[in-house]
């Protein structure tokens, strides 16, 4: 280097110095430029063991950083560290799948399958033992033709023709030591072979002969006919097989993911689009797709902000992207699970379409109310039951959806039941649940005004005994009633009147829309509802008209089991189904008019589910009812209309406070129980007749009336005897009426 390039090389430095920056041209450290930006400026390079890397006195407790050097710096807000449950929360929260299949475990899927099994083989024989002689002519007359196919064969064989094409390349590629290794080789074959075919063909012979002497006309004939058929089996046409199918199997793709997200992306939702789009996070699957019941179940997270009401609102344009038909594909929500989580089943028929199902109530020689009672099956053929006892039932539907047929099949079970009083009230007329007649203690049928006002009657009876059974129950000692309810074992004790109770009023909107019963039998009908659970009464409405003028509020809000078929709008589904189901995506607006007996069942189990009711006919019903019959006559519980006496009504015990009133001046403050009987006998001989003083009180103690000891003086002596005393009588009557007043 010169002296000018030295004068260059100061002059250049003398420049820089101009900045006034004395960090200008230095070499930048970069561990110290990293550890400001995880800390302050003054934080030292290499920091000592007792620090944290991610913390500094600027940052908040849970790591984020502020960088105090600069306002507009980003806040960090997520922790560098793992958060959420470990490895050993996220195995113990997880929900094992089933060891054994549903089929394995359950009774009645076996069942089924085998009996499915069975008429399938059965039909398939029958189908092929009809065409039998058709096969064995077809198979004779390509015989002859076999036995040429056979021997063409045979001596292709013998001559190895199948070598000769590489024989021909050799050849052709004029490479005779190929030619002849493979001519060698040929020639051996040949040779063995035909000394197979020479010692076949001569104990062939033999060997029929020996056969014709030795076995059995019958086994020879049938080797005969197996040879014969065996040579037309193989002149059969590949394009035309001989035997036809006794079957013809419906073709159902296979479920798989990408079905599902085809399906799924032709919905013309944005986020599964964006989702299943360039760059998108897919569609994620928590469980795999598994074959459940007569169909496919797939367990789907929707993306983000997509939930399973928003695919509920296109279930038609999901089945045509399944190439299902609708009956077919099911999503539904998955309780307890995020509102993302759908459970779609995608079964291989529809479930309008499949055959009607009477269920075990067809058969059954007596069920108990205090065991679940079968009520349908769900879409995978499985069965589902009611708990009656200690709860009530509301079906609702638009007309001709199966409501009534569905409101009897409870009905035909509690019927079955020996003990079980039953109150049946059908206000359309049309005598649906006529063949009830032969075991109800109360029945009614048609729209008209002395039907609604027995019905009425009927329900204040009901009403009356919620009291009676109060004071039975609270009057029982606790090792018999621990839990102050009707159990079984209360239920079969006669003496205490506390058998099963049912009260069903189908087409209850005649009821509870008339003018003048309509609003007394709400009032009743909700009482009954709130406290008939633990008393052994059970209430069971049906009505086709689901709205707040023909449905009260307060019953629709109580009752605990809902069966809800087809409706029209959101209002009618929520008024069943209860407030919200809509939103939740627990829709009978989705059912379409061939899916009639097809509702959504809530209350009965754990979560919401599609249940196809069990269809009982009328001749069943009646087959039905005459069992139920024969059982309570043989158990003496017969009574009511079925067995030709008047039936129980409220309008007796109403009545009753009145007539006494009337037979009892206000100048006489006490009278004796048989001295009242005598006077109601003459005042209603129609109604009182016969009655005697144990009647009378058994009569007024639902109504909170008891009888007393009355002493009279007689001919010089004291006679004691039970009556009652006005006072206690006009009390009665004004409860009453005030109780009607605030209803």
């Amino acid at each position: 280097m010169n002296h000018d390039d030295d004068e260059l090389f100061r002059r250049l430095e003398a420049e820089l110095d101009l900045t006034g920056d004395p960090d200008a041209g230095a070499v930048l450290d970069l561990s110290k430029a990293r550890a400001a930006r995880h800390g302050s400026p003054d934080s030292p390079a290499d920091p000592g063991p007792d620090s944290t890397p991610d913390r500094s006195p600027d940052s908040d407790p849970d790591g984020s950083v502020y960088l105090p050097a600069d306002e507009s710096a980003v806040r960090l807000v997520d922790s560098p560290a793992p958060t959420g449950p470990g490895w050993w929360a996220r195995a113990r929260a997880a929900k094992p799948r089933p060891v054994l299949p549903a089929w394995a475990t359950s009774r009645t899927e076996f069942e089924t399958a085998a009996l499915w099994l069975a008429k399938h083989t059965l039909h398939s024989l029958a189908f092929h033992a009809v065409r039998l002689p058709w096969y064995a002519a077809v198979l004779a007359l390509r015989a002859p033709g076999g036995f040429f196919t056979v021997l063409a064969r045979l001596l292709r064989w013998a001559w190895d023709s199948e070598s000769e094409a590489l024989r021909q390349v050799a050849a052709t590629r004029n490479d005779p030591d190929d030619y002849l290794k493979l001519s060698h080789l040929r020639d051996g074959r040949v040779r063995s072979r035909w000394i197979l075919l020479g010692l076949g063909l001569a104990l062939g012979p033999v060997l029929a002969l020996i056969a014709y002497v030795v076995l059995p006309s019958w086994a020879f004939t049938l080797a005969a006919a197996a040879i014969l058929a065996a040579f037309g089996w193989v002149n059969i046409p590949k394009d035309k097989p001989l035997i036809s199918r006794a079957v013809v199997a419906t073709e159902v793709e296979r479920l798989t993911s990408t079905v599902v997200e085809r399906a799924l992306g032709a919905l013309g939702i944005a986020e599964i689009n964006k989702a299943l789009g360039k760059g998108g996070e897919g569609i994620r699957f928590p469980a795999p797709i598994t074959r459940d019941g007569p169909g496919w179940r797939a367990d789907v997270d929707l993306p983000y902000g997509v939930t399973v009401t928003d695919i509920l609102d296109r279930r038609d344009r999901l089945a045509s992207g399944l190439r299902r038909p609708l009956g077919c594909v099911w999503p539904e929500p998955v309780p307890d699970e995020h509102a993302g989580r759908m459970m779609l089943w995608v079964g291989d028929r529809a479930l309008n379409q499949v055959p009607p199902n009477a269920g075990p109530l067809a058969k059954a020689a007596q069920t108990s109310l205090f065991q679940p009672i079968p009520f349908g099956t769900d879409q995978r053929g499985r069965p589902v039951t009611l708990s009656l006892m200690y709860d009530n039932v509301l079906i609702g539907a638009m007309p001709g959806m199966g409501k009534t047929f569905s409101l009897r099949v409870p009905l035909l079970a509690a019927a079955l039941d020996p003990t079980a009083e039953l109150l049946v009230w059908e206000l359309k007329g049309t005598g649906d649940l006529a063949p009830l007649r032969e075991v109800a203690a109360d029945y009614g049928s048609g729209p008209d005004d002395d039907t609604k006002a027995a019905a009425l009657q009927s329900i204040r009876y009901v009403y009356a005994e919620l009291e009676r059974r109060a004071k039975v129950i609270s009057g029982l000692p606790k090792e018999l009633c621990p839990e102050n309810k009707v159990t079984a074992q209360l239920a079969a004790k006669k003496s205490l009147g506390l058998h099963p109770l049912v009260l069903a009023v189908d087409e209850c909107q005649e009821l509870f829309a008339d003018e003048k019963v309509g609003k007394e039998a709400g009032a009743l009908c909700t009482a009954i509802i709130k406290r008939g659970r633990a008393l052994g009464v059970m209430l069971l409405l049906a009505t086709q008209r689901p709205d707040r003028d023909s449905l009260p509020t307060a019953i629709s809000a109580n009752v605990g089991t809902r069966y809800c078929l087809r409706v029209m709008g959101q209002v009618e589904n929520d008024m069943v189904l209860g407030t919200s189901a809509y939103k939740n995506g627990i829709r009978a607006t989705s059912f379409v008019k061939k899916d009639k007996g097809i509702g959504y069942l809530v209350g009965a189990g754990d979560d919401p589910q599609i249940v196809r009711s069990y269809y009982i006919d009328t001749p069943a019903a009646e087959a039905i009812c005459k069992r139920a019959r024969a059982a309570r006559i043989a158990a003496g519980t017969l009574a009511g209309i079925a067995a030709g006496q008047t039936p129980q009504r409220g309008d007796r015990h109403d009545t009753l406070l009145d007539d006494i009133l009337a037979v009892v001046p206000p100048s006489e403050p006490k009278v004796w129980s048989e001295t009242l009987a005598a006077r109601l006998a003459e005042l209603r001989p129609e109604v009182y007749d016969g009655w005697t003083p144990e009647q009378v009180a058994s009569a007024l103690a639902p109504m909170g009336v008891e009888t007393i000891q009355i002493n009279r003086r007689i001919d010089g002596k004291n006679v004691n005897r039970r009556g009652i005393q006005r006072s206690d009588i006009s009390d009665a009557v004004t409860k009453r009426d005030r109780n009607r007043d605030a209803g």
